[in-house]
């Protein structure tokens, strides 16, 4: 026999003997508790409780069960379409008679039922302590005792290690030697993780046996504190520290900003950063940007995006300001000096927010068309949008500002009622109707579907080429309200170069929300979080001096870490674990599928280890 042979008939074996003496350590460990605390706590408690039980299933055998079995037959009556009026009729009456007599068979016990849950409820109150106590402090003890045993491995494995290294002195070897090293401790690391969940399942387990019992004694009905805390436990038993960190890392980051700021504001600017009307402020600068990111998060859920937002918000402000100019227009488009003062005021507000409506519809189909049409992907059809845009714009006014609307107007659409802006109103308003068709419509389940899975979904029977353009045709409209609200905020000043990196925030804002570049994955809810985030950002900045460059900075850093997080949540390698030969490491690769399977052949392989 080879001397690689046998390092490798050594090496296997030797993992087969410490797996299999694992198991059975374990395997003992669990046998102790069963037969010791198991029958010592928890069996008079399942012998008392469990007599109790009977007694009420007795009791609800002729009255409760009863009454849950005809109402589900009468609802059962009432939709099934085989039979006609006067069979469904019949059979419901007849159910109706039979459960009214339950219902006097359940009222007549009731109070004998009630006597007997608290008799039981009372008996767990003062005896289940002491088994979960007892459960609790064994888990303590076994973890201890898995971690002792853990460490003596691992100290095994690496003193194994150094032996053998100072026994070669071939490179290969020394490679090959330090493969099989980091292989096995991975594998014991693994164990530990295993071992660790098994004693957390067994905790979880007693936990949970007390709220089996009582939801056996009260048919599922629990006072709100037991909900609270079942809650509460489950959050505990399911909770993980990477799972967390990816989803909340984020937040948790930008908090922390928010508390720096609300410590330096005072110090640098003498007054205090959340306050009453800095709060109003800031859902008030919200509150056009909330359209813009509604819209955009349509886009995001189809796997796309949209660079052409802030030449919309440009191209939107620049119309309404020339509609709702006070006065004669200072400036001209196409050489052309618009008079719009012998039009009602109502109406020049209702006609810009029309054209705002339309211009933006029109250029986000045209986006929209190529997407659906040819499968281009969003960010060419938007950024060709942006190009497009942005020049027709600043050709045709010379890239002039057109000056202030009349002063009105901000009064009529967003009046302040006892300092509160209304504005914020349009916001919530636009809020409930894009949750109402994200949640509540055809459009918006196929809008989740065709960003899950396009294929799947155009085989399910949904116009994949329907619903892209539908999604930017809702984003068109929303960034004509998004401008057109931002034009009667700011009293006009509209100019082509108005709304320059609010594309960006959009997206970001989204993105930090959780809607997923990956598709089919947002909620209206992360929306409003990442907009109301981005906006409070912005502000404090510029409360504190800090340059518009050096915020773009902020807000690329945000967007880049949120998008590595949607990566990390969402694009997971598949992994494969198999029982392979590897001649690099000149061992057998073990996972474990395989780790599992060798524990039960565990003594066979020792006996041929013996032979061999």
């Amino acid at each position: 026999m080879s001397i690689q042979r046998k390092r490798i008939r050594k090496n296997y074996f030797a993992s087969a003997r410490n797996i299999y003496r694992q198991g059975g350590q374990i395997w003992q460990i669990a046998r102790f508790l069963q037969r010791s605390r198991k029958k010592t706590l928890r069996q008079p408690i399942e012998e008392y409780v469990g007599k109790i039980q009977k007694e009420i299933d007795e009791l609800r055998k002729d009255g409760t069960a009863k009454v849950i079995m005809y109402q589900g037959r009468i609802e059962n009556v009432k939709r099934d379409k085989t039979l006609s009026k006067g069979e469904k009729d019949s059979e419901i009456a007849s159910c109706q008679k039979e459960l009214e007599q339950a219902k006097a068979v359940e009222a007549q016990n009731k109070d004998q039922i009630a006597k007997l849950i608290g008799k039981a409820e009372n008996y767990l109150k003062n005896n289940f302590d002491k088994y979960y106590n007892a459960v609790k402090a064994s888990c303590i003890a076994e973890k201890e005792q898995a971690l002792q045993e853990h460490q003596q491995r691992l100290a095994k494995i690496e003193k194994e290690h150094k032996e053998t290294l100072a026994k070669t002195s071939a490179q290969a070897e020394v490679k090959e030697e330090n493969y099989v090293y980091k292989n096995r401790v991975s594998n014991e690391k693994i164990e530990l993780e295993k071992e660790y969940q098994r004693i957390k399942d067994r905790k979880h387990d007693a936990y949970s046996y007390k709220y089996h019992l009582i939801d056996l004694l009260r048919l599922s009905k629990f006072t709100f504190a037991e909900n609270q805390a079942q809650k509460w436990e489950n959050y505990k038993y399911t909770f993980n520290r990477r799972t967390f960190l990816l989803q909340n890392g984020l937040y948790i980051a930008i908090i922390l900003i928010f508390v720096a700021l609300c410590i330096i504001t005072p110090i640098k600017k003498g007054t205090p950063l959340l306050t009453y009307n800095n709060i109003l402020n800031i859902l008030q600068q919200a509150s056009p940007r909330m359209f813009l990111a509604l819209g955009v998060a349509g886009l995001i859920l189809l796997t796309g995006t949209d660079l052409s937002v802030g030449r919309m918000v440009g191209m939107g402000m620049t119309t309404a300001t020339i509609i709702m100019h006070q006065g004669v227009n200072t400036g001209g488009v196409f050489g052309h000096i618009f008079d719009f003062t012998k039009v009602p005021t109502p109406a020049r507000v209702i006609l810009a927010l029309v054209a705002c409506i339309v211009l933006c519809t029109f250029f986000t189909s045209i986006a929209g068309f190529f997407t659906a049409k040819f499968k281009m992907h969003p960010f060419i059809s938007t950024m060709a949008n942006m190009l497009v845009i942005f020049g027709l714009v600043t050709y045709a006014t010379k890239g002039v500002s057109f000056g202030a609307i009349e002063p009105t107007i901000p009064n009529m659409v967003i009046p302040k009622v006892n300092g509160f802006p209304t504005i914020i109103l349009w916001a919530v308003a636009a809020i409930v109707i894009v949750w109402f068709i994200w949640n509540k419509t055809t459009f918006g389940k196929n809008l989740y579907a065709v960003g899950g899975n396009p294929e799947a979904a155009a085989v399910s029977g949904i116009s994949v080429f329907a619903v892209t353009l539908g999604a930017f045709i809702m984003a068109g409209i929303l960034y004509g309200f998004g401008s057109w609200l931002e034009c009667t905020r700011m009293v006009g000043s509209g100019s082509a170069a108005y709304g320059q990196g609010w594309d960006m925030d959009a997206i970001a804002a989204c993105v930090v929300g959780g809607v997923s570049f990956t598709g089919g994955i947002g909620k209206i809810s992360g929306v409003v979080t990442g907009v109301c985030i981005f906006t409070a950002l912005t502000y404090s900045l510029t409360i504190l001096g800090i340059d518009t460059n050096l915020q773009f900075v902020f807000s690329g850093i945000i967007i880049l870490v949120a998008v590595t997080l949607d990566c990390l949540k969402y694009v997971q390698k598949n992994k494969t674990y198999t029982l392979l030969y590897n001649e690099k490491a000149g061992m057998p690769v073990m996972h474990e599928t395989c780790r599992a399977s060798l524990f039960y052949v565990g003594k066979v392989l020792l006996y041929l280890d013996k032979l061999l």
